[in-house]
């Protein structure tokens, strides 16, 4: 597994100073910083502190079994901003050299908050996943308009029945966290809240309309297809 994370820090040299502290606990593989620069902090096949508490495709010891790569942006916290393209570059590259020592499905390339929705936003709704996807690394669905229509109303908070029935266990399939279930909890919203910023990044309200469900559908095929570029309109 592939995990994508922004350092969330206000300064590149602030956050490598805390990923080689040993009293923070935390570490990552690699950081790739906004001119494109990549620093290895630890080796691929040594456990690295980058994922913490969460939950994909059944696996909860995320460290364990993943790769943690930090990319440089100041987070939410400190004022987001766009991903430079040199730096999105030296992501594509470094993930297609890291894939050609193991074996890592285009569904296994995630986000921190998709392995982790109710505490974590980061790499967040301007990293370009459609990119990658569009280089063969990771998935990316953009419904018609008619499959959108099809689904009829959104879902949201406090919402119960087939259609939130239909949605969790979609979620779950793809790799979330959340159990199967017939209502729209608090953990529904966030957890839509974290596949909308991976895959439906213009709008993130934890709202489950059309596009979203259609969208997450298109995925679910994708991941079960693991098509060639990881791209399907």
């Amino acid at each position: 597994m592939l995990v994508l994370h922004y350092t969330g820090m206000q300064t590149a040299k602030a956050a490598v100073a805390r990923l080689r502290d040993p009293e923070a606990k935390v570490s990552a593989h690699y950081v790739v910083d906004e001119d494109g620069a990549i620093l290895r902090l630890v080796p691929e096949e040594r456990r690295a502190w980058h994922a913490g508490r969460g939950v994909w495709q059944g696996e909860t010891d995320c460290n364990a079994a993943s790769i943690g790569i930090e990319i440089v942006n100041p987070g939410h916290e400190f004022g987001y901003r766009d991903f430079p393209e040199e730096q999105i570059d030296a992501v594509i590259s470094l993930i297609s050299d890291i894939r050609t020592r193991w074996t890592i499905p285009d569904a296994r390339i995630i986000g921190h908050s998709d392995l982790a929705p109710e505490r974590k936003q980061d790499p967040g709704e301007l990293f370009p996943w459609k990119r990658l996807a569009s280089v063969g690394h990771g998935l990316w669905f953009e419904p018609a308009h008619e499959r959108i229509a099809a689904l009829g109303a959104p879902l949201g908070v406090g919402d119960e029945g087939l259609g939130v029935i239909v949605l969790r266990a979609g979620l779950h399939r793809l790799g979330y966290g959340l159990k199967p279930g017939g209502d729209y909890d608090d953990e529904t919203r966030l957890t839509v809240e974290a596949f909308q910023r991976h895959w439906r990044p213009a709008k993130v309200d934890g709202v489950a309309d059309g596009e979203t469900r259609a969208t997450l559908m298109g995925v679910l095929q994708l991941a079960t297809a693991e098509s060639a570029t990881g791209v399907l309109a």
